[in-house]
């Protein structure tokens, strides 16, 4: 009888976050103005109503098969809107707005694959299906949904603002003024990864949970501010060649990139470009920029970005040796703690929350901005691809992608795991990523 409660709340519990995921995702594409909805705001992504479709279709794709009596509604859309994340070969997507189907359509399509999802979900749970009750197959239906609301955020950030609702936002928390500083981590281990073992949910990447030995380093307190940044740029940062990768170097020649993406300058001022405003160029917010821009300013301190590991040792290491599943303890995701879970549209600045703090001291850890590590997205030892989705990440095993960590404003408190694991290409400058240096 108590595993039959216990699986029945499991159910609830479920079913509840998923309805929430497909609400956040709803309330963002309620923003775009219904003729702005087939614009392509991001060159190299779909359009807008490409993501639409995608969210049913995913969710389509993933349950076939798996729940007795789901069939399709329509066979062309659950293929149309199945994938689609880099541009294919390299190059930019070259459709018209006009090969996309109707809106009335795909809203038709949506509504009724989630009907039959339902459907066939509750039943499924109802005769303790085994591709249910474990409930890894709706994590992974209300993960991917909780990624595409940050995804479409980024997205809809380069929409015009006439093209957007404006939404309201809290004004960016009061916060001191603090100097540049770095703080000393000694040598130790920094777990990365999950133990299938513990039987708790992870995406294919996140296994196998391992240890790595990590020398003594000193890492920026804070990551690099905008007024940072600033100095960078007005140095001739982006005229010195020297301080670029080969790639880096021709992608800022041939695209032009002189600043940061999400800077507009007027004259000789400078301008951050917000969700639904622009406003002077805040100094003490953290500066988004692309993995090659943050390479140059590191290496124009004579410093590095941290790998992987060295993120892992400061965020959740301890001087005991123990380590934390957030940087500030062991306690869930609050807003106290940090710039995330959808407490704001924008960024704050890098000390507005000193209760996130790591051991060791270092601040901004987790939201405010993911941030770029030196390491190459690679799997872990005894990687294994998801069985339904084998390309979820093995498809971005080819040395182009670099892993970033922690989380931004926008991010889900479920993705502020320390096991999660994002990664971008190197001059992609859309994402909501800042970074911090390291030296040895």
């Amino acid at each position: 009888m108590q595993n039959r409660v216990e699986a029945g709340q499991a159910r609830v519990g479920l079913f509840d976050r998923l309805a929430e995921a497909r609400a956040m995702t709803d309330d963002l594409f309620r923003m775009v103005a219904s003729e702005a909805l087939y614009d392509r705001p991001i060159p190299e992504r779909h359009r807008i109503v490409f993501y639409l479709g995608h969210v049913e279709a995913f969710d389509f794709n993933l349950f076939l098969g798996q729940l007795d009596g789901l069939r399709s509604c329509h066979p062309e859309f659950d293929r149309l809107f199945a994938f689609g994340i880099d541009p294919v070969g390299g190059g930019l997507p070259t459709d018209q707005a006009s090969d996309w189907p109707a809106l009335e359509d795909i809203q038709e399509y949506g509504a009724r694959v989630r009907k039959d999802l339902d459907t066939r979900l509750e039943s499924g749970f109802a005769r303790h299906d085994p591709a249910l009750t474990d409930g890894g197959l709706v994590n992974i239906a209300i993960e991917h949904r909780l990624m595409h609301v940050e995804t479409l955020a980024y997205l809809l950030h380069q929409l015009p603002f006439e093209r957007k609702a404006k939404l309201a936002t809290d004004p960016a928390p009061a916060a001191p003024s603090v100097a540049a500083r770095m703080i000393e981590i000694p040598d130790g281990n920094a777990t990365l990864g999950l133990a299938r073992a513990d039987g708790v949910f992870g995406w294919d990447n996140e296994f196998e949970a391992h240890q790595v030995a990590v020398p003594g380093f000193r890492i920026d307190e804070y990551k690099v501010t905008n007024g940072e940044y600033l100095e960078f740029l007005r140095a001739g940062g982006y005229e010195e060649k020297s301080l670029w990768s080969d790639a880096g170097w021709e992608w800022t020649q041939s695209q032009g990139v002189r600043h940061p993406m999400f800077w507009t300058p007027h004259g000789d001022e400078w301008f951050y470009r917000g969700m639904f405003a622009e406003i002077p160029l805040p100094a003490d917010w953290p500066v988004y920029v692309s993995h090659a821009e943050a390479t140059a300013y590191a290496r124009s301190k004579g410093k590095k970005l941290p790998t992987e590991a060295q993120f892992h040792r400061a965020a959740y290491g301890t001087m005991e040796g123990w380590e934390r599943e957030y940087p500030w303890g062991n306690q869930s995701p609050e807003t106290s703690r940090g710039n995330f879970h959808f407490s704001r549209w924008d960024p704050a600045p890098v000390s507005a929350y000193p209760e996130g703090r790591s051991a060791f001291g270092v601040s901004d850890l987790v939201g405010n901005g993911w941030e770029w590590t030196s390491s190459l997205f690679k799997p872990f030892p005894g990687f294994k691809p998801f069985s339904f989705y084998p390309g979820y990440s093995a498809n971005f095993f080819d040395g182009q992608h670099y892993v970033i960590k922690g989380g931004s404003a926008r991010t889900p408190a479920p993705l502020l795991r320390r096991t999660f694991r994002n990664w971008f290409q190197a001059h992609y400058p859309y994402v909501y990523a800042g970074f911090r240096c390291v030296a040895d």
